[in-house]
């Protein structure tokens, strides 16, 4: 226990002093989780949003086609975007292994499902009635859209803020596609695996610290939003 304590007191040192790589995963951990979250809301929502409003042969399979994906592994992902950006494979000319762009192509492949499936979820109650009276007063389809994602902007925010917290905590396509290079693509999650495998507890405990404190933010970032529409 003593040496658990001891350990937790070393991170808090680390963290209070700025410690250059720490600060570095940390920069890189957060760029790379916001990106991908971006992108993969801007290709979710609008996926969401057909299969809310719209009904079409297959819809049922695409369902559950995103259902299953959700369950796919992470490195299962990682392993297939390597074999595209690896030098022999169909990507390869552009030389994007091992870098950012690869760990966020990785990680908008993992929460598309994700972000779709939540995100159809809070939609497909009230989506259609709402664009039905957004059109009946005159809006344009875009504005229609607009209103609706509006509407539900609890559960949307929710799918997306739920998306962030997945890949900022994921490890499998980080370690994969981005090869835990130090001051470039090294993150949260790679560098708590690789100082726990060298036995540099205290700094693995400090990651452990900051990564717990940016998920805790996440949620408290979303908790005011769902009293309020609880209490609607």
């Amino acid at each position: 226990m003593g040496f658990i304590l001891q350990s937790v007191a070393d991170a808090i040192g680390l963290i209070a002093h700025g410690d250059r790589d720490l600060l570095a995963a940390i920069a890189t951990t957060l760029r790379v989780s916001v990106s991908s979250t971006a992108i993969a809301s801007v290709l979710a929502l609008p996926v969401a949003l057909l299969l809310a409003l719209r009904e079409f042969h297959g819809k049922r399979a695409v369902v559950v086609l995103l259902r299953t994906a959700l369950a796919v592994p992470t490195v299962a992902i990682g392993l297939l975007v390597y074999a595209f950006l690896t030098r022999n494979g169909p990507l390869g000319q552009y030389h994007l292994l091992f870098t950012r762009t690869a760990i966020v192509i990785g990680q908008v492949l993992l929460i598309v499902p994700l972000i779709t499936a939540l995100a159809h979820a809070a939609l497909q109650h009230r989506a259609r009635t709402v664009h039905e009276e957004a059109r009946l007063l005159g809006a344009p389809p875009l504005a229609a859209a607009w209103r609706v994602l509006g509407e539900m902007r609890l559960g949307i925010r929710t799918a997306l803020l739920t998306g962030f917290g997945r890949v900022i905590s994921e490890v499998g396509v980080a370690l994969i596609l981005g090869g835990n290079i130090r001051g470039l693509t090294r993150t949260l999650t790679t560098a708590i695996t690789l100082e726990t495998s060298q036995g540099d507890f205290p700094r693995a405990f400090a990651l452990a610290i900051v990564l717990l404190t940016l998920v805790l933010l996440i949620n408290l970032i979303l908790l005011p939003e769902a009293r309020h529409g609880r209490s609607e």
